[in-house]
């Protein structure tokens, strides 16, 4: 028949799709159309060259077996490039693992597969830098979601590339770098490179002047898993922004993933040409926020844990109250700490936290009053502060009076006598029954518990 190799490769496209994603059969597979099948040979025409390299790398298993299912044992495989779509002009070269011995080479088919095994490089990763030790907080909890799912499948996800940008501190190198060790550990074979765009810059200014820039884009088109750390700085790199157009054009386009980090996002970032940005959000660009308190106490405890320190709760919230700007100086502050404790011989206490933390960071010290603490609870209960003085027995009413006097108790010097008498004339006995039924809520309702923290961070901002 004469559409037999049609109906053939019609059966294979069936099997071929049971066995892949979707979006992977889309893409590699339903573009090749069927030439012929004569010989014991299948044709297959297509697009590109790019897709014979990729089907050989990563579908030739999958392809063969289902050639032999649907065709016959020892079918043997060539594709047809399109050359010129016009004209439909190609040529035809055999898959790689069915090429003729040197000796027998008659058939005058080039091979673009002579090549050596390709050498394993250092991947430039920083070990300590992994998803174990990097703390999930509302702050990055999208950025790092998104490069666990990347470190699985890499380049086969929707995130491609990562653009991951925030202030500097927060921790983008630690989320770019844990991406790549995970890669590492779940997929050794593949090629996954750390660098900073100020590396990048100076390879290819060596590469200019060496005369080697052809070998520096071979290299990097070798890249499975490329990450680029502080892009921002290619801005007003006109000859490094282009050829890392080419390699980022050739990297997406085979299927490779690409983490870019940035100090700001893709929109307002100056100095780097409109078809660089346009490619950057391609994918998903996650913002790693400053994080909050309880993310940075959370950061504090994991690394004392890890360290194996024992620093009191006190001293935790005081640094984590006041070492709000980013990870970098929570960690230093740490290690300022547990030195200045060692060497003096003196005791982790707050005293000593307040010393440390003044020289590392500009320390307000917030004075709060309970007037000002019964005008915020009544802000966000959208109450009016006549309204928590009444004699209301109200749940809303009720709830805003006891958490406004827990919380001048807990923030304040001020005796019970005189929260009492501010917060609408109650006598102290009212407010230690007020601060028993808040401690008491607080440990069994978690909205409850929420929002006196939400409270407590607006009165700490």
């Amino acid at each position: 028949m004469s559409n037999q190799h049609e109906q053939l490769w019609s059966r294979c496209l069936s099997v071929i799709k049971d066995n892949i994603s979707e979006a992977s059969y889309n893409t590699w597979f339903a573009p090749i159309v069927a030439l012929k099948y004569e010989e014991n040979v299948f044709v297959l025409q297509v697009p590109s060259q790019f897709f014979v390299e990729y089907i050989e790398e990563k579908y030739i298993d999958l392809l063969r077996v289902t050639l032999y299912r649907v065709v016959g044992q020892g079918t043997r495989l060539e594709y047809r490039v399109l050359i010129d779509k016009s004209s439909g002009k190609g040529t035809q070269i055999p898959s790689a693992n069915e090429q003729p011995k040197p000796k027998q080479q008659v058939s005058g088919y080039i091979s673009p597969y002579h090549r050596p095994q390709l050498p394993e490089i250092d991947p430039q990763l920083n070990p300590s830098f992994n998803f174990n030790n990097l703390i999930e907080g509302n702050s990055n909890k999208l950025a790092r979601t998104a490069g666990i799912s990347i470190a699985n499948e890499p380049g086969k996800t929707i995130f491609n590339p990562l653009f991951v940008y925030g202030q500097s501190g927060v921790g983008k190198t630690h989320l770019a770098n844990a991406i790549g060790v995970m890669t590492k550990q779940l997929n050794p074979e593949k090629r996954v490179l750390y660098v900073s765009a100020n590396t990048f810059q100076i390879q290819y200014t060596d590469a200019v002047r060496n005369n080697t820039v052809n070998d520096f884009l071979n290299f990097y088109q070798t890249i499975d898993v490329l990450i680029v750390d502080d892009i921002q700085e290619f801005a007003g790199k006109t000859g490094t922004q282009n050829t890392f157009f080419h390699i980022f054009n050739h990297l997406h386009q085979t299927g490779k993933q690409l983490v870019l980090t940035a100090d700001r996002s893709p929109i307002v970032l100056a100095g780097l040409e409109q078809r660089l940005l346009t490619r950057f959000k391609w994918g998903l660009s996650a913002e790693i926020e400053k994080p909050d308190f309880e993310l940075r106490k959370a950061i504090l405890e994991n690394k004392i844990y890890r360290d194996g320190l024992e620093i009191p709760i006190d001293v935790v919230n005081y640094i984590a109250e006041n070492v709000v700007d980013n990870v970098r100086d929570l960690e230093g502050t740490l290690i300022s700490l547990l030195a200045h404790s060692t060497l003096v011989d003196m005791p982790i206490d707050v005293a000593l936290a307040e010393k440390v933390v003044s020289r590392i960071v500009n320390v307000t010290r917030k004075v709060n009053t309970v007037e000002k603490i019964r005008d915020v609870v009544c802000d966000y209960f959208s109450l009016s502060v006549d309204a928590i003085s009444t004699k209301s027995r109200k749940r809303e009413v009720v709830q805003a009076r006891q958490i406004a006097m827990y919380l001048s108790k807990q923030m304040t010097k001020n005796s019970l006598s005189s929260i009492g008498f501010t917060i609408g004339q109650r006598d102290h006995a009212t407010v230690l029954h007020a601060c028993k039924i808040v401690t008491d809520l607080m440990q069994i309702d978690k909205n409850f518990r929420s929002s006196v923290k939400e409270i407590e961070e607006k009165l700490k901002a």
